[in-house]
């Protein structure tokens, strides 16, 4: 079964890349659990594709209602 677009498992890294934040803010959202993951292994984790389109979307939705 083929993985779709919208699940597509993202690194740290890969995140901070996308939304254009240091690496230490992702980890940052994550604890606050403004962003949700995978955890793959006590050290290793995860973000969906989809996952993080809906907290971009919700950062829209907060930006609007300033």
């Amino acid at each position: 079964m083929a993985v779709q677009s919208h699940d597509e498992l993202l690194k740290p890294k890969q995140v901070a890349q996308e939304l254009g934040v240091h690496l230490w803010t992702v980890y940052s959202y994550i604890r606050q659990q403004k962003l949700h993951v995978i955890r793959l292994s006590a050290r290793e984790f995860r973000v969906r594709r989809s996952e993080l389109e809906r907290f971009l979307r919700e950062r829209e939705t907060d930006k609007d209602t300033d």
